[in-house]
């Protein structure tokens, strides 16, 4: 006989109650867009975004900052409407106090057990969660086919898996910090970078500009994998557009910077993506 479909509404109800802030997730197992009124996050986000705003829109926006555990706001009309073409659940482990080791891979999966304490797993497609009490930063690619999911991220909700949950161990903490050892490089200053600019700003108005950086900022905050390409293709667009005409500020670059390293980038890496970019545009 088959079994019926859990209900995501009702699971993610019962993951509330136990203190799990939620989200629907819709096709492609991405979080669903942001409304008109937060397009281009012109409502300045989520009170637990990194940069938090004003935003008190009803409706799942702003991705993994979006999630909660009020079953008002569960069941209300704009999040029922997301619950009828979500494909499956997500959570905020950090909100859970909690952090998700998503290794994507049998090697990682073997290299997990060798090195890490046991703690709750749970099988998904391609690896296996392993489920830390304690939470930390989310970095992607820590090492091959591991990534940390804690705060700032989300993770697929895919059941309460086998195991007693362990304590994050320091291993885990260390490697949420750690930095690549840089390659030999002559200091850059975010000024240094800026160099070169010195035409008129075809939009003429600081607001285009600024909304510019916010949909940059978005775009790389939204990013549900493929970090590095996410990054670099939207410095690479942002210098399109602005990188000859002299208008984008220490202040504009160190926006993108904190959005790309909070979703685990190293600084190493953005000065990289923004160099590569100005030299793929001749700048």
């Amino acid at each position: 006989m088959t079994q019926p479909t859990p209900n995501p509404q009702h699971t993610a109800l019962s993951l509330a109650a136990s203190g799990v802030p939620v989200l629907p997730l819709r096709r492609g197992k991405v979080p669903f867009g942001n409304c008109p009124a937060c397009a281009d996050n012109a409502c300045s986000g989520r009170p637990n975004m990194k940069t938090p705003g004003p935003c008190r829109c009803a409706a799942p926006c702003h991705g993994w900052a979006a999630a909660t555990t009020d079953p008002a706001v569960i069941v209300s009309p704009p999040w029922a409407a997301a619950w009828r073409q979500a494909v499956c659940i997500a959570y905020h482990p950090g909100g859970a106090g909690l952090t998700v080791l998503d290794l994507d891979d049998a090697d990682a999966v073997d290299w997990a057990r060798t090195a890490l304490p046991a703690t709750r797993t749970v099988p998904t497609t391609r690896g296996e969660h392993w489920i830390y009490q304690g939470a930390t930063r989310s970095v992607n690619a820590v090492r091959p086919g591991v990534d940390i999911k804690s705060a700032m991220a989300y993770a697929r909700w895919l059941g309460p898996g086998t195991g007693t949950m362990a304590a994050l161990p320091d291993a885990v903490r260390a490697l949420a910090v750690k930095e690549p050892s840089p390659a030999p490089r002559a200091p850059q200053t975010l000024s240094g970078l800026l160099t070169g600019g010195q035409g008129e700003c075809p939009h003429r108005t600081p607001v285009f500009l600024e909304r510019g950086i916010a949909m940059a900022v978005q775009r790389i905050a939204e990013a549900p994998s493929a970090v590095h390409a996410t990054v670099y293709r939207t410095f690479l667009a942002v210098l399109s557009r602005h990188g000859r005409c002299g208008c984008l500020t220490d202040t504009h670059v160190t926006r993108l910077f904190t959005a790309a390293q909070a979703k685990g980038e190293t600084l190493r890496h953005c000065t990289d993506a923004w160099t590569n970019a100005r030299t793929t545009l001749g700048l």
